[in-house]
């Protein structure tokens, strides 16, 4: 199964693409998609544009995004909503199943707590991964809401064996 995670923003869009064979995960490729600091209307056509050119390169046969988080500033959050919107239209519309994690609970399924930082995420990220060095914070993000994803479906195929032989 391949997966690609996305971790929205309307300046920066993580994204990260891992494969599972078996319980083996690998990383296929990661990335930034920069949009700038024109207006929102223009960096929203670029993060479309782009996010379109990593989905035909890699393939990914299903997608995770970060959820909803509540934020103290109303207008960024509204933005990135934004930029959440157009990344969930472009996967839709490539034929994916997408599926929305929380922020604590990506942490969680990586480092093991909820709270942890970008620098721990990203570190782990790389561990797991056999990753040369960290990747930036916006693409170990999306690499670990794709590796939450892979462990939300291994678990869930896991319960289904279980339940077929029971």
């Amino acid at each position: 199964m391949r997966v690609i995670g996305i971790d929205p923003g309307t300046h920066r869009l993580g994204w990260g693409v891992v494969d599972r064979s078996g319980s083996r995960l690998s990383c296929v490729a990661w990335g930034v998609i920069t949009a700038g600091d024109g207006e929102l209307a223009d960096r929203l056509v670029v993060i479309d544009r782009e996010l379109g050119v990593v989905i035909a390169a890699h393939a990914p046969d299903v997608s995770a995004v970060e959820g909803i988080f509540f934020a103290k500033d109303a207008q960024s959050a509204c933005k990135l909503g934004h930029a959440r919107g157009v990344a969930l239209l472009r996967l839709r519309s490539a034929g994916m199943a997408v599926h929305e994690y929380a922020p604590a609970r990506v942490k969680r399924t990586v480092v093991g707590s909820g709270r942890a930082d970008k620098l721990q995420v990203a570190l782990l990220v790389a561990n797991l991964l056999r990753l040369p060095d960290p990747p930036p914070s916006d693409a170990a993000d999306a690499l670990a809401i794709a590796v939450t994803h892979l462990a939300s479906a291994g678990f869930e195929e896991a319960l289904a064996r279980a339940s077929r032989r029971g």
